[in-house]
């Protein structure tokens, strides 16, 4: 499949997801808005060919040095949702 195919596909898919997952948001689905969210940036990622060490590196970027971490998630009695877990 030529890349210029391929990469027409990505467009198509990516064009659809955030269609569903714009339609989740309406319907306060959050949980499965989110699961789109991340399917989202995984395929962007791949069509801008950005590593997730390149994220990685944006995301220590936007977080100024001089702000604190933020609270641990225990802490603050959020829990991870089960697809955010990681797996050791």
């Amino acid at each position: 499949m030529p890349a210029a195919n391929s990469e027409q596909r990505l467009r198509s898919l990516l064009e659809t997801l955030e269609e569903c997952r714009a339609i989740l948001m309406d319907k306060a689905s959050l949980e499965p808005a989110r699961l789109l969210s991340l399917a989202i940036l995984e395929l962007r990622m791949e069509l801008h060919k950005v590593t997730d060490s390149e994220l990685k590196a944006l995301c220590d970027l936007m977080v100024p040095e001089d702000e604190p971490p933020p609270p641990d998630r225990k802490e603050a009695g959020l829990r991870l949702p089960p697809y955010l877990k990681l797996i050791k």
